[in-house]
């Protein structure tokens, strides 16, 4: 069962390797596909903080949006993802202790 659940999971993984390491992806598309990472993190993220109970919550009461202020300050000065995380658990342990949010 581990063995049939490993080949499960590594064979997806794999065939995309295998047969794209012999094609020569064009420069733009390559270009274009270094953004998607991103791209996928910052929908996921921006659902979480703006619609944290599944509607659109702009209050202040969202903590998660709270908290996104200052760790997109942190982000856009430090440009550094060790101090960007910092300063968002920092955000929300101090929106948790001092107001009881």
């Amino acid at each position: 069962m581990i063995l049939g659940a490993s080949l499960v999971n590594y064979i997806p993984r794999m065939l995309p390797v295998v047969f794209l390491s012999k094609i020569r992806i064009p420069e733009a598309l390559s270009q274009w596909l270094d953004f998607v990472p991103a791209t996928v993190l910052a929908a996921l993220v921006a659902q979480e903080v703006l619609m944290p109970g599944g509607g659109l919550d702009l209050s202040l009461g969202n903590k998660s949006l709270l908290a996104a202020v200052p760790t997109m300050a942190a982000a856009i000065l430090t440009r550094s993802l060790a101090l960007t995380l910092l300063a968002g658990i920092a955000a929300a342990a101090a929106l948790h202790y001092f107001l009881g949010i």
